[in-house]
């Protein structure tokens, strides 16, 4: 199994990008152009509403950018979760890559030769700040394309109020546990005891942690695909049996529904629990909701690790701009610019200043779990050239499996084949 120690941070999810077409000064590498260059950056969304969408924020670091460096200008898109990444492969076939994309997997493109290494474009201080850890999985063959921007894990949130009414004294710590509370809370007359998104937003996160809480994975130690293992198969014949053959996921299908949706819903008061990241905390205590965390459950007991979750920035070489994407990305992480994106989606950052700020500031308490959990943590095999791709798959098919007649194994066993063939390809 692929693993990745992250020693504070959190997010995530997945991210995404996309872009118009990149304007350059000069039509070739404008590293020594004095002319005016316009930046094209692509963008994820971390909002859950348009007072707290990301192009605000986006905005605002391009502004002061802009009033400190003459003649460069940034042009930020931002774009949800569930079209970034699309948008981004788009633009990229057609000649239209941007010049910073910030999302999920990198590798592909790095592999296509079109990304920037990141000592082409970072100061030796930006690269230097960046926790080891991180900054290492964004390495494809020992050379780093992926810059960390934001990650995340994933704890079990819980409505206590709901807990509460239903007799439930504290948070499962097994599936048997879990399906007993879930059971408990049905009777109770909760509309969704528990939130299983399997729907295209995000279900490859969903599916990870499920997974991990049976003892599975994405991957082996060696990082070959186990995703038909038995410990996998298992884990949704259970989801299948005994979650949603037994009606405690609510109502309409799993394949359907968004992880967002679920958010939205938890913060109504309609679910008992669900797996969540730290950005569910913010919208949840603003809706009113009283909740509690804790570690996934697992198979036979506390999971033996959670999903965590890094989203990248990263550079195409297509327009030119190394010099001032390099000096954009400086001023990005900036320790200031850094602070004002984690606390206002309560993520983690990926720098060890700010690191180190959140850790002595008890304003941050509420974080301190996930980084506790991130000593764990395992993440998606995002320095596989084929992840993108077996992301989709994922995406197209794992709803299915928990469905009434689903079959785990063979859908499994289909999506391990297709990731095996591209691994294969591209050896």
């Amino acid at each position: 199994m692929q693993r990745r120690r992250f020693l504070g941070l959190t997010t995530a999810g997945v991210a995404a990008v996309a872009a118009a077409p990149g304007l350059t000064a000069c039509g070739s590498d404008s590293s020594g152009s004095d002319g005016d260059v316009t930046l094209k950056v692509v963008a994820a969304d971390y909002g859950d509403s348009t007072a707290n969408g990301s192009q605000r924020y986006w905005n605002k670091v391009a502004r002061a950018f802009e009033a400190k460096n003459g003649g460069l200008k940034v042009d930020v898109t931002v774009y949800s979760w569930t079209e970034v990444d699309r948008r981004v492969a788009e633009m990229v076939k057609n000649g239209q890559a941007p010049d910073i994309a910030q999302i999920g997997a990198y590798a592909d493109y790095a592999a296509q030769g079109e990304l920037y290494r990141a000592d082409e474009m970072l100061s030796i201080p930006t690269q230097a700040g960046f926790i080891t850890s991180i900054a290492h999985a964004g390495e494809v063959r020992r050379v780093q394309y992926g810059v960390p921007f934001v990650a995340s894990a994933r704890l079990l949130f819980y409505n206590k109020k709901l807990f509460d009414r239903a007799g439930i004294s504290s948070a499962p710590t097994s599936w048997d546990e879990l399906k007993e509370a879930a059971t408990r809370l049905k009777a109770n007359g909760v509309k969704i005891p528990y939130g299983l998104p399997l729907g295209p937003e995000e279900c490859q996160a969903e599916t990870m942690m499920w997974m991990l809480s049976g003892g599975g994975g994405y991957t082996d130690g060696n990082g070959s695909y186990t995703i038909d293992s038995t410990q996998n198969i298992e884990a949704f014949e259970w989801l299948r049996d005994e979650l949603v053959g037994a009606d405690l996921t609510g109502p309409g299908s799993p394949a359907r529904t968004n992880r967002q949706d679920i958010f939205d819903a938890f913060a109504r008061g309609e679910v008992g629990m669900l797996n969540g990241h730290p950005t569910l905390m913010q919208q949840a205590s603003g809706r009113g909701i009283t909740y509690g965390t804790a570690p996934l459950p697992g198979r036979r007991g506390k999971s033996p690790s959670t999903m965590g979750v890094a989203d990248w920035l990263m550079a195409f070489k297509q327009n030119g701009h190394r010099k001032e994407i390099g000096k954009f990305l400086d001023f990005v992480y900036t320790e200031d610019n850094v602070l004002d994106f984690v606390t206002e989606y309560d993520l983690l950052p990926v720098t060890t200043a700010v690191e180190q700020t959140m850790l002595g500031d008890r304003e941050y308490k509420r974080l301190w779990r996930f980084l506790d959990e991130l000593e764990s943590a395992e993440f998606y095999p995002a320095d596989k050239t084929s992840w993108a791709e077996v992301s989709k798959l994922i995406k197209q098919k794992i709803g299915s499996t928990v469905a009434k007649g689903g079959d785990p194994a063979s859908v499994l066993g289909q999506i391990q084949r297709e990731a095996d063939a591209m691994e294969n390809a591209g050896a």
